[in-house]
């Protein structure tokens, strides 16, 4: 058996990733972009780990990246505890995005799911809910997409079936979407 460290391994994700699917990066990075400049919202989710990646992101559209700039929407569905647990509390956790979908979301707004599975009930819930109100749909996830592929408009799947080589790889994403954010918005 090969013995791999886990930077080589992260870098043959992300040059996998990159040789096979760095133009879908740059076109998701401006469907952002242009529903940012029409004034429209990210809203950004996922469990777990992808749970804390959601919020990172959103900071750093709220606050910035790399450089001062205007603040950009973005809102985690992660982060009101009151309203995560009396949705999943009263109705089931299957919905606890999803809910938030339909009283935040607007036309032209983003749903951003990430998921290392693709699978989890309360992502596809909120995917769903998300197409119906004609928001544009972006899936993070592992190998394949899983169930969110069919669901969205932009889906960046990493070629691993590894919850932390993926996230690893997740994170690197969303800094290089950031980035991109920051030059076209600064």
């Amino acid at each position: 058996m090969e013995y791999r460290t886990i930077p080589d391994e992260i870098n043959r994700l992300l040059e996998d990733f990159i040789h096979q699917k760095g133009l879908l990066l740059e076109k998701t990075a401006h469907a952002l972009v242009k529903a940012l400049k029409s004034g429209h919202k990210v809203l950004v989710f996922g469990n777990g780990g992808s749970a804390a990646e959601a919020q990172h992101l959103a900071a750093e559209l709220v606050n910035k990246f790399s450089r001062p700039r205007k603040p950009l929407r973005a809102v985690a569905l992660t982060t009101d505890t009151s309203t995560l647990t009396s949705i999943a509390n009263d109705s089931s956790y299957d919905l606890v995005f999803s809910r938030q979908v339909e009283a935040l979301g607007d036309e032209g707004d983003v749903a951003l799911a990430l998921s290392t599975s693709g699978t989890s009930p309360n992502i596809v819930e909120a995917l769903k809910a998300a197409k119906k109100k004609g928001l544009l749909t972006i899936a993070l996830t592992g190998e394949g997409g899983g169930k969110l592929g069919p669901l969205v408009d932009f889906l960046l799947d990493v070629s691993s079936r590894s919850t932390p080589r993926i996230q690893e790889v997740h994170l690197v994403l969303l800094h290089l979407i950031a980035q991109e954010l920051d030059d076209r918005l600064a």
